[in-house]
């Protein structure tokens, strides 16, 4: 009889997570090391990434390097694949999980009509380009070692499904009024149909490409957009960041061995409606 918990295991694998020091991307760094990999934590701020990745090496027992990467940067990608060949010697997983929220706030939540280009093609430089970029450079590695791998993409619920309004109307969050832009639901739906495209064009090399899914997670937004997001859920409430994490491991481990192409959604039955 096979050990159905091994199938989860992670020993032994080396798993790069970009945008790794996000709300859920220190969670997904410590999941995938709780469950035995090496981790990759790469990130804009390299020294905020070394220190993460150094306490994630204390708690846990697993090496974890702290790596800086602008993913909108094709040499700056290449240099994150080299440095974890470099440190690993190859690499097991991707969470291609890195994402903008603009460097201006009022302009990524300024109303569509007035929506600049600049600021459209500044978010979609990240959270499309960027997607493509690592995608590229970690599974061409991935190709090359001829062992397969997993690369898992982070799209959001609003890559599949359009925004209420409704649930904006007095919604704040870091003190600005919020919406769904565009912009932001454009590139993570670009995000999906990537993850498909990958997904059968990599399977002959046994790499999977799947994509994770988040709803709505509570990360200092309002009472207001929290009380309206949440009416709209049927478990009726918004997600936490930790429940995200068994999605992940699932989609990196070889308990989804047969698993590609899919958008698992983990949103509280947001989309079933």
């Amino acid at each position: 009889m096979p050990s159905y918990r091994n199938l989860f295991e992670l020993k032994g694998r080396t798993a790069i997570v970009t945008g790794g020091l996000g709300i859920l991307g220190r969670r997904f760094c410590r999941g995938l090391a709780d469950f035995g990999a090496n981790v990759v934590v790469a990130d804009l701020d390299e020294g905020a990434a070394r220190t993460f990745a150094d306490e994630i090496t204390r708690e846990t027992g697993n090496v974890a390097l702290g790596v800086g990467c602008n993913v909108a940067d094709e040499a700056s990608v290449a240099g994150l694949v080299a440095c974890a060949v470099e440190k690993f010697g190859g690499i097991d997983v991707l969470h291609n999980n890195a994402a903008s929220k603009s460097d201006d706030l009022a302009k990524f939540f300024a109303p569509f009509e007035e929506y600049s280009l600049e600021e459209w093609r500044k978010i979609m430089t990240v959270n499309l380009d960027g997607v493509y970029l690592v995608a590229k450079h970690v599974g061409n590695q991935m190709a090359r070692q001829g062992r397969g791998g997993s690369i898992i993409q982070t799209a959001s619920i609003y890559g599949i499904m359009g925004s209420d309004k409704r649930i904006y109307e007095g919604s704040r969050y870091l003190d600005m009024q919020i919406n769904n832009p565009a912009v932001y639901s454009a590139s993570k739906a670009g995000v999906v149909g990537l993850t498909r495209w990958l997904a059968t064009y990599w399977a002959d090399k046994n790499i999977r490409v799947n994509c994770l899914v988040p709803g709505g997670v509570e990360s200092g937004q309002n009472d207001t957009f929290k009380q309206r997001y949440s009416a709209r859920v049927p478990l009726g409430r918004m997600a936490r960041g930790d429940e995200m994490v068994g999605a992940l491991v699932y989609l990196a481990s070889d308990a989804s061995s047969y698993v590609t192409g899919h958008v698992l959604v983990v949103d509280g039955g947001l989309n079933a409606w």
